[in-house]
C-alpha cells in the first residue's frame, strides 16, 4: 500500500502523484561482498549508463576524455587503493566519464544525528540533494558482507566506489555532506577553480573513499569517530555519525588535515558551524535547511511527514533514516520533489 503523506504544500504534490495510479518501483536490494561497486554495476549496468547519459550532457566527449585522463593520473600519482576497481568500472562501461565522475561531486545535503525518541539508541536522518536527475530513481541498496569489521548496508549507485551513506548494524550509521567552498578571492567561479586545483595537489583519499574505509574497518562508534577526525582527505567534508547508544552522536567538520567536532545531537547542512572557518554554502538555503532539520524527530515513518521545503527541493534524490542498534533503515528515492521509488524498509538482524 502506498504511503499517504501529511498534506503540507509539498506533500500534497507527493500525495497526488501517489494517488494517480502510478506504481512506484522498489529500490533493488543486493547481497554483495566488498566488491560492491563491480557487483552492483554488473547487475544494474543500464542504470549506470542512464545516469552517465544525463551527467555527461554538458560535457563534450573530448572534454570528458581529457577529464578522465587527469582524474586517472591523479589516482595513479597518489597510489589510490581503488584505482584498479575504477579501472574495471571504466572497462565495463567502455565510455568516457567513469574516472571523472568517480572522484568529482557537487551536491547539497541535510542531516541530523540524535537519540531515538525513546532514548534507547542513536539515529541518523539523511537527505541528499544532487543536481543530476535520475539519482533518486536509480538508487540501489547493497548489503555488504566480508569486511574486517563486519557487514554494512549502502544506499548507492551501480559502479560507484565510494560511500556517501551507510548503516553498519551493531556499529554505527554515517553520512557525508559536501563542505562549503573555500573563499580564495570571493568570486564564486574563481574560487571554484582554485579549489579544484588544490584538490589535484592532494595525496589523500576522497572523503567518500575514507568513509568506505571506515565502513569496512571501524568496529565501534569511537573508532569510526577517531578515523573520521584523524585521517587526511583530499577535500573538505562534513561527516555525520551515530553509534548504537543514545549518547553516541556527533558531526565532524573537516578540512584536509584539521577537524572540528560537535558531539551530541546536531545537524549538518553545507555551511560551517565551526567558528573561524568560512566558505560559500552549498545547495539551496543551507542555513534554512539546518534550522528546519534541527526540530525533526528521528522516527521510522516511511511517509516522511516532515519532508518539506527547503529540506525538500527540486534536487532532492534520497531520504533515509537509520538506526545501527536495530540494524534498520527506511529510505526512498526522489525526483523533483516527487517520490521516485517505493519506501524501502530494511532490517539486518544483528547476531547475538
Amino acid at each position: 500500500m502506498q504511503p499517504q503523506p501529511h498534506l503540507t504544500h509539498s506533500a500534497k504534490n507527493r500525495a497526488q502523484g501517489l494517488l494517480s495510479g502510478d506504481v512506484l518501483p522498489a529500490i533493488p536490494v543486493m547481497e554483495t561482498g566488498r566488491d560492491f561497486p563491480i557487483a552492483t554495476l554488473m547487475q544494474h549496468k543500464a542504470r549506470t549508463h542512464a545516469l552517465l547519459d544525463i551527467a555527461s550532457r554538458k560535457y563534450p566527449t573530448r572534454a570528458l576524455v581529457a577529464l578522465d585522463q587527469v582524474s586517472r593520473a591523479w589516482l595513479k600519482r597518489w597510489n589510490n587503493p581503488h584505482l584498479e576497481e575504477i579501472d574495471a568500472v571504466a572497462r565495463t562501461l567502455d565510455r568516457p566519464g567513469a574516472y571523472f565522475f568517480s572522484v568529482n561531486y557537487e551536491w547539497g545535503c541535510t542531516c541530523r544525528v540524535a537519540p531515538s525518541s525513546d532514548r534507547t539508541s542513536a539515529r541518523l536522518i539523511r537527505v541528499l540533494d544532487w543536481m543530476t536527475p535520475g539519482l533518486g530513481s536509480n538508487l540501489v541498496a547493497a548489503r555488504v558482507s566480508g569486511a574486517p569489521a563486519g557487514p554494512f548496508v549502502l544506499l548507492t549507485w551501480p559502479g560507484y566506489t565510494g560511500v556517501l551513506q551507510v548503516m553498519a548494524p551493531g556499529r554505527f550509521s554515517a553520512s557525508l555532506n559536501q563542505a562549503p567552498m573555500r573563499k580564495a578571492v570571493g568570486l564564486f567561479y574563481v574560487d571554484w577553480a582554485a579549489n579544484r586545483r588544490r584538490v589535484w595537489s592532494m595525496p589523500h583519499p576522497t572523503p567518500g573513499h575514507l568513509l568506505r574505509t571506515v565502513s569496512e574497518e571501524a568496529q565501534t562508534f569511537a573508532e569510526a569517530r577517531r578515523m573520521l577526525i584523524e585521517r587526511p582527505i583530499s577535500t573538505p567534508a562534513i561527516f555525520s555519525l551515530a553509534g548504537i547508544n543514545p549518547n553516541e552522536t556527533c558531526v565532524i567538520e573537516r578540512t584536509e588535515h584539521d577537524a572540528k567536532v560537535r558531539d551530541g545531537s546536531h545537524v549538518a547542512a553545507n555551511h560551517w558551524e565551526a567558528a573561524g572557518w568560512y566558505g560559500h554554502p552549498r545547495g539551496e538555503d543551507s542555513a534554512g535547511r539546518a534550522r528546519l532539520m534541527s526540530g525533526i524527530a528521528p522516527d521510522f515513518d516511511p511517509k516522511f511527514p516532515w519532508l518539506v521545503g527547503p529540506i525538500l527541493n527540486e534536487n532532492t534524490r534520497l531520504v533515509m533514516v537509520s538506526d545501527a542498534r536495530l540494524g534498520q533503515i527506511v529510505a526512498q528515492g526522489f525526483e523533483k520533489t516527487w517520490p521516485a521509488t517505493e519506501p524501502l524498509e530494511l532490517t539486518w538482524k544483528i547476531a547475538a
